[in-house]
């Protein structure tokens, strides 16, 4: 023999004795695996408990909702609102002075009688005074003034009716007291 083959003979060995260690405890003694088994084999058998009856499906049918919730019909465009009348804008007058002022930046501070007419003095922002009569226009939304007393002015607007359209609004603009701005 080699010297080499010596040397690889005990460690080939090695496996098959830890084998032969491991088999040895698997002895023939299940003496008290077998007692087990023949006491729980002499035990009277427990009556297995009947499945519990299943209750059956009672579909609530919700009031109302007799619509079919697959039906195209639901995605096609509902009817058309009935629009109301609108008002039509004078898109040929030419703008007067006051309607480049928002209605809120605008004061009436007092009135004039002049040419048998009571006439309104308004202040614009920059402190300027003008004169106004029944008729002449005030603030963005087309305000046509259509009476003044000496406590204010009425006046008519044009505003959007939320339908693509315009109506007329009526509106005050009451004379400011001397603390106001």
């Amino acid at each position: 023999m080699n010297k080499n083959t010596l040397i690889n003979l005990p460690v080939l060995n090695v496996p098959i004795l830890v084998s032969i260690l491991m088999l040895t405890g698997c002895a023939d003694n299940m003496s008290d695996l077998q007692i087990y088994m023949d006491e729980v084999k002499a035990r009277p058998p427990v009556p297995i408990e009947p499945i519990p009856a299943i209750k059956p499906y009672v579909r609530f049918i919700y009031p109302g909702h007799d619509s079919d919730p697959f039906d195209n019909s639901v995605l096609e465009a509902k009817a058309v609102a009935e629009i109301p009348e609108s008002v039509l804008i004078d898109k040929n007058r030419m703008p007067e002075f006051l309607e480049s002022f928002p209605l809120d930046s605008l004061r009436m501070v007092g009135t004039v009688f002049k040419e048998k007419e009571l006439w309104a003095l308004i202040r614009i922002p920059d402190g300027a005074v003008h004169r106004v009569k029944s008729g002449n226009y005030i603030g963005k939304n087309h305000g046509k003034i259509t009476n003044i007393k000496d406590v204010g002015l009425t006046l008519s607007e044009i505003i959007d009716n939320g339908f693509g359209g315009y109506k007329e609004h009526d509106n005050e603009l009451a004379i400011s007291t001397i603390n106001q701005p």
